[in-house]
């Protein structure tokens, strides 16, 4: 098992990187009016490659900054048709073999944006991108493993004879937002459950009315966003040293990425409050017809009341009740305690590598030494528990 979310922030300038794989476009050399235009037309939704998102991310977020890009153009008309933000194998995990890595965005979603009127074509042209650039191998963090861009990619690399590897795999929780809300939330927790929340909600009560807030426009994202801030720095993340305003780099990530979203109507911040308390706070991108949840603070001196399964319960009538979207991912990690009960719905997100020639042994090296790091890192995950315990 290999796990390549947590990314090592390390500097690429070293001896070693000298034959490490390098794409020659810098994400903020990428057209933004062409990068917009093209998530219009992506094959399949991901709110993280957003440009407003992604070009905050790579500006100024820890350990993310200064990625690369291959990219792909339609040859007749120039118009970009593909787009896959990465790093070098090296910047990525500290190893020194000719590989790039999905350059990972605030959010648990790389796959990348392929044109749906030409996404085999753009495929294509990413993969040759990569071959030009000197890599070996593509890896692919946290993809929608059954998702239109990764069966793009499958059918390129069927034709060329080449095949993917799954390093590692999770499911995650999604909504079916076509379905009436009350229903959903009904047949998901149980009436037994629902009337336990509704107690909790009147206990709430007691503290001011009880409302929820969905903050869209620009001038009023930004105070739910201080809001939320403030909230998320509160709880174990802020303890933790975690949370997003207790790094500059990410601070100034967040501030620009969610007002700059709010102005294409792609970002949306909802606040539960208790009179004029907020108890709870999460960020919502949403790229065409689907919703993704990016984060959730909560007041922890309220969790008695379960706010953010409050909060939860509301953001899900809401995007229920939404013409506009169909489906809402959780971006949370496998078997998440508070989303997965209420989001029953279901999909395999994963690390994929990509051999970009037959029969080649740096993929086989490429393998060997994910799967090292892996290892390493699962360990050091466990050690961290136990400590903690």
């Amino acid at each position: 098992m290999v796990d390549i979310a947590h990314q090592a922030a390390i500097n690429p300038a070293s001896a070693k990187d000298a034959g490490a794989a390098r794409p020659r476009v810098p994400i903020a050399a990428i057209e933004p009016g062409q990068w917009r235009a093209l998530a219009q037309r992506a094959i399949e939704p991901n709110g993280y490659y957003l440009p407003a998102w992604e070009l905050a991310v790579s500006a100024t977020a820890r350990g993310r900054s200064n990625a690369s890009a291959l990219s792909a153009f339609d040859g007749s008309s120039a118009r970009l048709i593909g787009l896959m933000p990465v790093i070098s194998l090296w910047r990525a995990l500290k190893v020194p073999l000719p590989a790039l890595v999905s350059a990972h965005p605030y959010g648990t979603l790389c796959s990348p944006l392929l044109d749906r009127d030409a996404p085999i074509e753009a495929a294509t042209r990413l993969l040759q991108q990569a071959r030009e650039a000197g890599a070996h191998a593509l890896v692919l963090t946290d993809v929608a493993l059954d998702g239109a861009a990764m069966a793009s990619l499958d059918r390129v690399l069927k034709r060329d004879g080449l095949k993917p590897r799954v390093l590692s795999s999770y499911i995650r929780a999604s909504l079916d937002a076509t379905q009436d809300g009350e229903t959903l939330l009904r047949e998901a927790l149980g009436a037994k459950k629902l009337k336990e929340l509704r107690r909790q909600r009147h206990r709430l009560e007691e503290h001011g009315p009880v409302a929820f807030d969905v903050a869209r426009k620009p001038d009023e994202i930004r105070p739910a966003l201080e809001a939320f801030l403030q909230l998320e720095a509160s709880g174990w993340k802020g303890k933790r040293g975690t949370a997003l305003v207790q790094h500059a780099g990410d601070a100034t990530f967040i501030r620009r990425a969610v007002p700059a979203l709010a102005e294409t109507a792609q970002c949306e911040i909802v606040t539960l409050r208790a009179g004029t308390t907020p108890v709870a706070a999460g960020v919502v991108l949403r790229h065409q017809d689907r919703a993704f949840f990016f984060k959730l603070g909560i007041d922890e001196r309220f969790a008695r009341y379960s706010p953010g399964v409050q909060l939860t319960l509301d953001l899900t009538r809401h995007l229920c009740a939404d013409p506009a979207i169909a489906s809402a991912d959780s971006t949370a990690s496998a078997d998440h305690p508070m989303i997965n009960p209420i989001w029953r719905g279901r999909f395999a997100i994963g690390n994929v590598l990509i051999p970009l020639r037959r029969h080649d042994p740096v993929v086989t090296l490429v393998h060997g030494a994910l799967a090292a790091h892996g290892a390493a890192y699962a360990a050091a995950r466990r050690a961290v528990r136990l400590l903690r315990k």
